[in-house]
């Protein structure tokens, strides 16, 4: 149902970092982002290698190790890494608030997005099939990074977390690009319940086999918003087909979670 019209986005290398980005944010300035395959770090095992998350059960020093070197990257202590619990609320950062450094276990707040406009703080997103989605207002130098899962989905966190951008920071959805990370494809995103689990209105979205296209609803739904089409980009990589640069928890239960990260860089 849906045009091909998503971008196949491609790993560079950075370091022992692999990182994966978004051209059309890519090439705006005062912007930095990136989402980070699953390798370069020091996990072992079903977590191997740059799992972020403290917890799905690796060790926490491994953990701890991980994010110190997308802090490295990135150039900034402040790396605010959420307590995502597939709800909808969204934090908003202003001048004056901390968040947790980047090696500590304690979260900055449970939340399932982030906006702020403070030069030189990132903000991450952990996934391992959900969607994480980055925002960016070149005009008002607002970032934003949502987790949306199902769950996300259906509570419509996307439109919330633009309304947000324009209530405390006074965007305008015309001037938002977003960037939909890799996430669960509509090739391997099977809800047998989905009757139970999905509203109606998703069900326009099933294909063959139960399968859902989630990345048209995201897409979709960011439209709804007031974003322009040609700002809103589909990474086009699922994560279950790909869970060699991918965590996958539909793939392999127990596994990590990568990270989506975009910060403001001054």
């Amino acid at each position: 149902m849906e045009k091909k019209t998503d971008h196949l986005m491609r790993p560079e290398r950075e370091g022992e970092l692999d990182c994966f980005r978004f051209a059309h944010l890519l090439h705006l300035d005062g912007v930095r982002h990136a989402v980070f395959g699953r390798q370069g770090g020091v996990s072992r095992g079903a977590y191997r290698s740059l799992n972020v998350s403290y917890g799905c059960g690796d060790d926490p020093a491994c953990v701890a190790e991980n994010r110190r070197r997308i802090a490295r990257w990135s150039g900034a202590q402040d790396v605010v890494y959420l307590n995502q619990v597939h709800g909808d609320r969204v934090l908003v950062l202003k001048a004056g608030c901390t968040a947790a450094p980047a090696g500590k276990q304690e979260p900055p707040a449970t939340a399932d997005a982030v906006v702020t406009d403070i030069e030189h703080k990132f903000l991450a997103i952990q996934v391992a099939d959900c969607q994480a989605v980055l925002m960016y207002d070149p005009q008002c130098r607002v970032i934003a990074n949502v987790h949306c899962g199902w769950r996300g989905s259906v509570q419509n966190i996307l439109q919330k977390t633009v309304r947000v951008m324009a209530d405390a920071f006074g965007c305008r959805a015309p001037d938002i690009r977003a960037g939909i990370g890799p996430s669960l494809g509509p090739c391997c995103a099977e809800f047998v319940n989905y009757r139970l689990e999905l509203p109606p209105a998703f069900h326009r979205y099933m294909l063959r086999g139960r399968r859902f296209d989630f990345w048209a609803i995201s897409r979709h739904q960011l439209l709804a918003a007031g974003l322009a089409e040609p700002h809103i980009t589909v990474g086009g990589r699922c994560t279950r087909c790909d869970s060699r640069h991918f965590y996958s928890y539909r793939a392999r239960r127990i596994t990590g979670r990568f990270a989506a990260v975009i910060g403001l860089a001054g």
